[in-house]
C-alpha cells in the first residue's frame, strides 16, 4: 500500500472535502454579495482547503499546510458564525428558517445556514481534530485581526464615499446613519474585542488539540 493510497483513507481528507461541500453548496444556492463578511470568509475558507488538499496530495501528508494562514482562516469563519448568531439574529434558532413553506425563502436560509453554521463548525473541528499542532504562536494573533479590522474600516469609507451603493452598510453596527457616534464606535469596539478573544482561543484550542493527538499515541 503506497503512502499516497492511505491519504484517502484518512479522516481529514474526507472532513475536508465536507467543508468543501458546505461552504461551496452554500456560496451557490443563493445571492452572496462580496461586500458581506460571510461571502468573503467562505470564499477564503474554500480557496484555502482546495489549496490544502492539494499540498496534502503532494506531501503526501494528512497535516494541513501553512498553519498561521489556517489559524487565521479558522478564525475569521468562527468570527462569522459568531456575528450571525448573536449580532445578527439575537441567538434565535435557526432551524424552523430552514422549513418554511416559501422554497426561494428556504433555500436562502439552508444557504445561509450552512454559510453561518455548518462551515464554520466543522472547520473549527478540523483546527482542533487535525493537525498540525502547535505550529502557531500567540503574537500570530495580531496578524489574524488585522483582516477583520480591515474590512470594517473599508466598509465605512465605501459609505461614506458612495452613499447611494447596494448594501450600503452590510451590517447594522457598521451604520452610522441610524446611531450616534459614540454608540457607533461603541459597537465598533465591541466587534473587535470579540475577534481578539476568539484569536487566543483559537490557539488556546490549538494547543488542546495538540495535547489531545499526542495521547492518542
Amino acid at each position: 500500500m503506497t503512502r499516497s493510497f492511505s491519504l484517502w483513507r484518512t479522516p481529514a481528507f474526507w472532513w475536508r472535502i465536507l467543508i468543501l461541500v458546505s461552504c461551496g453548496v452554500g456560496l451557490v444556492t443563493a445571492d452572496h454579495r462580496v461586500i458581506f463578511f460571510t461571502t468573503q470568509s467562505n470564499i477564503i475558507v474554500f480557496a484555502y482547503f482546495s489549496g490544502a488538499l492539494y499540498g496534502m496530495g503532494r506531501r503526501r501528508t494528512s497535516d494541513a499546510p501553512a498553519p498561521r494562514l489556517r489559524g487565521g482562516v479558522t478564525l475569521w469563519i468562527t468570527v462569522t458564525g459568531l456575528v450571525a448568531h448573536f449580532l445578527l439574529s439575537g441567538g434565535a434558532n435557526p432551524l424552523p428558517g430552514l422549513f418554511v413553506p416559501d422554497p426561494a425563502e428556504a433555500l436562502t436560509n439552508q444557504s445561509l445556514f450552512l454559510l453561518h453554521y455548518v462551515t464554520p463548525v466543522l472547520v473549527l473541528v478540523d483546527w482542533v481534530a487535525f493537525g498540525p499542532h502547535r505550529k502557531v504562536r500567540w503574537r500570530d494573533t495580531a496578524l489574524w485581526v488585522l483582516y477583520p479590522i480591515g474590512y470594517g474600516v473599508v466598509v465605512l469609507v465605501r459609505a461614506a464615499a458612495a452613499p447611494t451603493i447596494a448594501d450600503r452598510f452590510p451590517y447594522p453596527f457598521v451604520d452610522f446613519t441610524s446611531m450616534a457616534p459614540g454608540d457607533l464606535v461603541i459597537g465598533l469596539l465591541r466587534v473587535i474585542a470579540i475577534v481578539v478573544v476568539l484569536a487566543f482561543a483559537i490557539v488556546g484550542l490549538d494547543r488542546v488539540g495538540g495535547a489531545l493527538r499526542r495521547r492518542r499515541r
